[in-house]
């Protein structure tokens, strides 16, 4: 494959304010964008429903040079099932435990290094070093492998990432050696990715998408989304191509050249969201109805 540049992370999420404190205020990731949609995306970006959902864009700086995280809310849904597929995201930053420690926000120690767990369960591994301004603070994401070799022969052989490190334990891959790496991690059971199951984004040339298409095909891999064209209201129109690799894990490939206009930093961003937010009244009206629904 071409040579390409690691995006972004689509989580779940039930409570947007709940969130929005997390991510703002806690990690301290400034919203990029925030985007609105009557009805399911053709390329189930916000998972597998046909409803109004929400897509916000949030992270350490502009998607051009930032691995950043993408949360999708679908309105009626509160929660979602965690399975064992997403690790961690690892940050470096010291700034965001001062923030937890003052603002009362748990933080647990796991691999000899501080987590923060958001509000729906997701873990962020956080060195604690000062936060960098000449790079991106997302140093990792980590997702787990049934059978790190499968991963390995994947991503490197068919996926076309580096390899930057290996053991018999996990395997580390990227496009390029200063951005956020992914690391498949081998936990020795099957993958569950229950309910609220992520997907890992990639840019690439969009020339390139049609042929990665047709070498998975070749090589007998599933093709969730095919090559397809996704329009964002008011905004540039995008070609992905979604796959999952041997353990199930969504990935998107997406066309650089669109996906950089599309992803322009909007300075109103945080306004529409907490505008989103007021007039969200989901959770009146669920509350009348015996509580919102969980995935």
């Amino acid at each position: 494959m071409a040579q390409g540049r690691a995006l972004h992370f689509v989580f779940k999420i039930g409570d947007r304010k709940a969130a929005a404190k997390f991510y703002r205020d806690i990690l301290g990731m400034r919203v990029l964008r925030h985007e609105e949609f009557e009805e399911g995306c053709k390329a189930t970006c916000n998972g597998p429903y046909d409803g109004k959902w929400s897509k916000t864009m949030i992270g350490y700086g502009p998607e051009d040079n930032h691995f950043v995280c993408e949360l999708t809310y679908n309105y009626g849904v509160s929660t979602y099932e965690n399975g064992n597929d997403f690790l961690g995201m690892y940050i470096q930053s010291s700034e965001a435990l001062t923030r937890a420690e003052k603002a009362g926000w748990p933080i647990q120690i796991e691999e000899q290094q501080s987590v923060l767990v958001a509000p729906d369960g997701y873990k962020f591994y956080i060195t604690n070093k000062p936060q960098p301004t000449d790079r991106d603070p997302v140093q990792q994401v980590v997702l787990a492998s049934s059978k790190l070799e499968a991963s390995v022969h994947y991503w490197s052989n068919l996926a076309g990432l580096t390899i930057y490190g290996k053991d018999n334990n996990e395997a580390t891959f990227g496009f390029h050696e200063d951005q956020a790496k992914l690391v498949l991690r081998d936990i020795g059971i099957p993958v569950n990715h229950a309910k609220a199951f992520g997907r890992i984004a990639f840019a690439v040339p969009g020339g390139s998408l049609l042929g990665t298409e047709e070498k998975m095909k070749d090589a007998g891999q599933k093709i969730i989304t095919p090559y397809v064209s996704l329009d964002t209201p008011g905004k540039a129109t995008v070609q992905v191509v979604i796959l999952a690799d041997p353990d199930g894990h969504e990935i998107c490939f997406v066309g650089d050249e669109g996906f950089r206009e599309l992803s322009q930093v909007d300075l109103n961003a945080d306004k529409l969201l907490s505008e989103a937010m007021e007039k969200d009244k989901s959770d009146e009206w669920f509350a009348k109805k015996g509580g919102k629904a969980s995935a």
